[in-house]
């Protein structure tokens, strides 16, 4: 009896919802003026207690049928459609002549991309034993030991002259905490170059540099990945994945931070999808005398009796996080910009389909 109590208490602690309906943020405005470097999310977040459902707040309104037409200027105007909210798009009007006010700059992007640029190009996860294979920069013209923009570096390999290639450094190696299977190895880009002589060993001039190229590194074809402005928000489907770590290789993570995750493309995973945040229900053992046991306060006699018995023991509910949208996708990793975050994320973190969101978001 003692532990259904228990088990009941914690569950009136964490009910679900499903957030399948647009949820108005309290204190919302009728109205709103899109100004420059506003982003689809962050507009979306002023109407929205949850802004990854914009494409449903404003997809269905034939007058903002395509988002890339939203600019700065742009009047938003929130109004209800068969007992939904939409918003409709005003554009402003010249008092004399009439018409629209031409807007100046780009138009509003989903998220804003200059906080991801640099990983579009500058991380890579790969194979291991693949980039193990790839020619290595041997040295340079200068006895440093660090090489920058406009410096000469030795290539072990005859490459043809002419050729641009990325200096890529070798970090971290990935796998899955579960199964132990090799998921890649960070490959983070330092330099790109061009050939300028060709031999057993080749000569690459250094065109630029996003940190210093040192002995050791490896050099392969810099990666074309191209992101768009309009990614499509959609709910992540590879639930049960995990945070593998900080692109920065810190303890905790927050908001615009950029996180690897433990899937990719072969589990479905594509650019835009998104997902909840959580940290690990933690388990509870009722010991003897019907009193629950902390997991640090466990002793490996209580993990025992836990073991023989598992209906003694109780999983907490999971805890918020945030939310995560992947941008870019390998084969068994992808990269995540954590959008909203409740509290710190860190490494071994689950991810959640967002349809299914604590009711604390």
């Amino acid at each position: 009896m003692k532990r259904f109590t228990v088990f009941a208490l914690l569950s009136l602690f964490c009910s679900w919802v499903y957030a399948d309906v647009l949820t108005l943020k309290t204190g919302h405005p009728d109205t709103y003026v899109v100004k420059k470097g506003d982003t689809l999310w962050d507009i979306s977040g002023i109407f929205l207690k949850d802004p990854w459902h914009w494409p449903k707040l404003w997809g269905v309104n034939p007058q903002i049928a395509n988002p890339h037409l939203i600019y700065p200027g742009d009047r938003l105007t929130l109004v209800f459609i068969d007992g939904e909210p939409r918003l409709v798009n005003k554009p402003m009007l010249r008092s004399s002549p009439a018409g629209r006010v031409d807007p100046k700059g780009n138009a509003v992007p989903l998220v804003d991309l200059a906080l991801i640029d640099p990983y579009l190009t500058q991380n890579r996860i790969v194979d291991a034993d693949w980039l193990s294979q790839q020619p290595m920069v041997l040295g340079g013209e200068s006895p440093s030991l660090h090489h920058v923009m406009d410096n000469i570096v030795y290539i072990g390999a005859n490459l043809p002259v002419g050729t641009k290639l990325g200096i890529y450094q070798p970090g971290r190696r990935f796998s899955n905490e579960a199964s132990g299977e090799a998921l890649g190895q960070e490959a983070i880009l330092t330099a790109t170059g061009r050939v300028t002589e060709s031999g057993d060993v080749s000569k690459v001039l250094l065109l630029n540099n996003f940190r210093e190229t040192k002995a050791g590194f490896r050099v392969f074809a810099v990666d074309d990945a191209f992101i768009s402005a309009y990614l499509m928000p959609s709910a992540g489907t590879a639930v049960g994945a995990k945070v593998l770590a900080s692109e920065r290789d810190i303890r905790e993570m927050g908001k615009f931070d950029v996180a690897y995750i433990d899937r990719g493309q072969q589990d479905g995973v594509i650019p835009g999808q998104v997902f909840t945040i959580v940290k690990p229900g933690a388990e509870v053992i009722i010991n003897n005398d019907g009193v629950p046991v902390q997991p640090n306060e466990q002793s490996t006699y209580d993990k025992l009796l836990a073991s023989m018995a598992p209906a003694d023991v109780v999983k907490l509910p999971e805890l918020y996080r945030g939310q995560l949208m992947v941008f870019k996708v390998f084969d068994k990793v992808s990269m995540g910009l954590i959008l909203v975050d409740k509290r710190p994320v860190r490494q071994g973190d689950m991810l959640l389909a967002p349809t299914t969101l604590l009711q604390e978001e």
